[in-house]
């Protein structure tokens, strides 16, 4: 398999995660940004021992027939608006999450991947850490018996110290709770306990704290799912605490329970029925991009291009799944009323 070429579409906090990550997985190279603002030679040059081309016209990077892959870490509202424009040029896709900041938009992307054939990764990349492939290997094991509830939560406290508060509080930036960053751990959750969604419940509220009053949108929500077949779960998307980073998971079966990295169950008649027993894996817990699991999730996606196929876990069609829900728990709130999902 040839070493595949890489533009990023933006150049800030999250790109520099993203180019570090493609270059290590030895399968791709970055050779190629489009920034909306001027970019300084050497912090592109620091990013890779490979050279890396600044575009200005985003046209331009899009035309040229040596880039294999885009990967977009623009802004939220601009995500559907870039990935129609490279799909529409061949290239396969690396998308940031969200995909867009309406059910429409995500349409759209997915139209046009659809017509142009091309191969797609959206970064929910929490299903490609080392807690979630444990988790899922657990699930899958029957040790846990048949999961009948879960929840997994997000608590991330998003203030004027991040450099994305200055967008992220708007209305038309960050979008809500769920679509800033609390869409991880409701994709967690559908990993998890299945997308067969029949019904979501979403309430929503803020802090008093003063430090987040420029939020134009509720900074905590709370989101029930209803399965079809009757299962229960229930996502918490907190990025007005104040307190240390946080994904809560724990998850309830017939035979046993999952709390983070410990578990019970009846299926091993060894274990002390009054204590945990620890998993060995780290959590998942930073909001830092450079600690996020990238690298393992891009070199999935490279090897999938190479084999002329879909990656696993988180394409486009696992991502809209979750954003179908997403949107549904924003209506939710919005309304005050349950949402039923055909």
């Amino acid at each position: 398999m040839k070493k595949l070429n890489v533009g990023i579409i933006g150049f800030g906090w999250v790109a520099t995660a993203h180019i570090t990550a493609i270059n290590a997985t030895g399968l791709a190279q970055v050779t190629a940004v489009h920034s909306s603002r001027p970019i300084d030679p050497a912090r592109l040059a620091a990013q890779s021992a490979h050279p890396i081309q600044a575009f200005e016209d985003l046209d331009a990077m899009l035309a040229d027939p040596s880039i294999d892959v885009v990967s977009i870490c623009s802004y939220p509202w601009l995500h559907a608006q870039h990935a129609i424009a490279a799909a529409k040029a061949g290239k396969h896709l690396i998308i940031e999450k969200p995909l867009a900041l309406s059910w429409e938009d995500c349409l759209a992307v997915r139209d046009a991947v659809a017509t142009s054939g091309v191969f797609t990764c959206v970064c929910f990349e929490c299903r490609y850490s080392a807690q979630f492939l444990a988790t899922r290997s657990l699930i899958d094991s029957g040790l846990l018996g048949t999961l009948h509830y879960g929840e997994v939560d997000y608590y991330h406290g998003i203030g004027p110290w991040y450099g994305q508060f200055r967008w992220n509080t708007r209305k038309d930036g960050g979008g809500s709770s769920l679509l800033s960053a609390g869409c991880h751990a409701l994709d967690a959750l559908l990993l998890c306990l299945g997308t067969d969604v029949a019904e979501v419940h979403c309430l929503a509220t803020r802090t008093g704290n003063p430090q987040f009053k420029p939020y134009e949108y509720d900074t905590t929500s709370v989101t029930l799912v209803k399965f079809n077949d009757g299962r229960v779960g229930k996502t918490a998307s907190v990025i007005d605490c104040i307190q240390p980073y946080y994904f809560h998971t724990h998850l309830v079966g017939s035979e046993g329970s999952l709390l983070d990295n410990r578990f019970h169950s009846t299926r091993l008649g060894a274990l002390n029925k009054h204590q945990w027993s620890q998993l060995s894996f780290p959590l998942v817990d930073s909001g830092d991009v450079k600690d996020h699991p990238y690298q393992s999730q891009f070199d999935a996606f490279f090897q999938a291009i190479g084999r002329h196929q879909e990656m696993a876990l988180t394409s486009l069609s696992d991502a809209l799944v979750t954003h179908r829900v997403l949107f549904a728990a924003d209506e939710s709130a919005r309304t005050g009323r349950p949402v039923s999902l055909p």
